[in-house]
């Protein structure tokens, strides 16, 4: 049972990866963002690490993306989308180089040792050992990682801002004109 939830979690991945890469709507590549990171959820649950899963859920198929439909409503009408044309060179390109890298993963999983794995603390991923190593050996990468957030957050705001017209400097003086003097 556990190799076939494995099976359409992956396939719940590639499709949503390829999903992401290949729509050209923005939010069809969140939808498919968030199934992307479903199914990863799936694949924490699979190797007992519920917690992260559940985290996994909460801040990133949650709150990231939410973020990213608000960036993309933000900034979509003044995205100019649709006024640039793709480059020629581009589609053969991103062709060639998906052949070379299937290729090169065909060969690593045809051809390739398998690496002995250690075995896994029986502490791993439950809540005390994520918060613990969170807020001491990552305390440093999890403030930068926020106040990353928080800087896209505020451009997002700023960038989405309609401009303010400009208002004149200084009093207004009303003008005055002489009625009758032209003749």
């Amino acid at each position: 049972m556990e190799r076939v939830i494995f099976i359409l979690a992956a396939a719940g991945v590639l499709a949503g990866g390829v999903g992401v890469i290949a729509s050209r709507q923005p939010v069809h590549s969140v939808l498919a963002l968030l199934l992307v990171l479903g199914s990863l959820a799936m694949h924490y649950l699979l190797l007992d690490a519920q917690f992260i899963a559940v985290l996994q859920v909460i801040i990133y198929a949650g709150a990231i993306v939410v973020l990213f439909v608000f960036v993309i409503m933000l900034l979509h009408g003044r995205s100019g989308e649709g006024r640039h044309q793709a480059l020629r060179w581009q589609r053969p390109v991103a062709f060639v180089l998906g052949v070379v890298f299937c290729a090169i993963l065909g060969g690593v999983l045809l051809f390739g040792r398998p690496v002995p794995l250690p075995p896994v603390d029986p502490q791993f991923g439950t809540a005390e050992d994520v918060g613990r190593s969170l807020f001491t050996s990552y305390v440093f990468a999890f403030e930068v990682a926020s106040m990353i957030l928080l800087v896209g957050i505020v451009a997002a705001v700023v960038l989405g801002k309609p401009p303010t017209p400009e208002k004149p400097s200084g009093p207004r003086r009303p003008v005055v004109t002489q009625v009758g003097a032209d003749r």
